[in-house]
């Protein structure tokens, strides 16, 4: 019998594409991390005009694989008419990124349901650009509501608790607000709205 009996040739192709991948993913996870840092330096904030769509697709993209092993479903939703804001592009990164994390880690003991979750950004009707991020996970306590964005609170078994104090810091810090909101169903909603670019230049001014 043929050693070579049964053996399949590689699939060259497919490792190549995997590989790029990899590169890619990872080259994204250095920028990131990189930006991320000089979020808890003492260095200033750069301040830049901002897409929030173009912002939270580039934090989606790093976390998609994450949010795959996790058998997260993501159901993005960006407004077409979304003006630009004025901030720290990778303070409001962080922002977003950390609002995924903790839907998806929301929904990890759930096995009964779809674990969706929504992006969302739309344009408001008081002249705020809105982005948030629904998921289908356990919800909130109603009684821990007042305390979800102090410092060291936390509902995870490994958490720190910052995550949440820290994101609203940012947002208030762009002349915004962060909050959450239970579902009619199961999860939560959590938001943030800022103001877009003529009214941040207004309130500098």
């Amino acid at each position: 019998m043929s050693s070579d009996a049964g053996c399949r040739s590689p699939n060259l192709e497919g490792a190549r594409e995997t590989a790029k991948r990899t590169i890619r993913d990872g080259n994204r996870a250095s920028e990131l991390i990189t930006r991320l840092r000089a979020l808890f330096s003492k260095k200033e904030s750069a301040t830049e005009p901002v897409d929030l769509n173009e912002a939270a697709k580039e934090v989606i993209a790093l976390s998609l694989s994450e949010l795959q092993r996790n058998r997260v479903i993501l159901r993005p939703e960006f407004a077409d008419d979304l003006p630009v804001v004025i901030g720290d592009r990778v303070q409001l990164q962080q922002v977003i990124l950390n609002l995924l994390r903790n839907a998806s880690d929301a929904m990890r003991v759930v096995n009964d349901r779809p674990r969706q979750l929504r992006i969302r950004t739309e344009r408001c009707t008081d002249d705020q650009v809105r982005l948030t991020v629904q998921d289908a996970g356990v919800g909130l306590d109603p009684q821990a509501m007042d305390r979800l964005f102090q410092a060291f609170y936390t509902t995870k078994d490994d958490g720190m608790g910052i995550g949440l104090s820290v994101s609203r810091s940012i947002i208030e810090r762009h002349h915004g607000r962060l909050w959450a909101e239970p579902n009619d169903g199961p999860g939560a909603t959590f938001s943030f709205s800022i103001p877009p670019r003529h009214r941040a230049a207004s309130d500098a001014g």
